[in-house]
């Protein structure tokens, strides 16, 4: 991924664009430092629409018994038991 500071970017702004819109994000930097990231209108929606962990879960197409019981294992003892 290409960094840029932030006039270079200004400055050639039209070119930063092109290269997002062909699969290449730009890091802006200002004084050194990440800022913004310049991508394609497309890769920004992707993002948009990956769901949540929650949202997954919530979708789990099964019954609640297709789930199998989670073990237990035993509680770890306490440094100071052995004391």
């Amino acid at each position: 991924m290409k960094e840029l500071q932030l006039k270079d970017a200004k400055a050639t702004l039209s070119a930063v664009v092109d290269r997002a819109v062909a699969g290449e994000p730009t890091v802006i930097t200002r004084h050194g430092r990440k800022e913004a990231v310049l991508v394609s209108f497309d890769e920004w929606q992707r993002a948009l629409k990956v769901p949540s962990f929650a949202d997954l879960l919530l979708a789990f197409p099964g019954d609640p018994e297709d789930i199998p019981e989670r073990s237990r294992k035993p509680a770890r003892a306490s440094r100071r038991s052995g004391l």
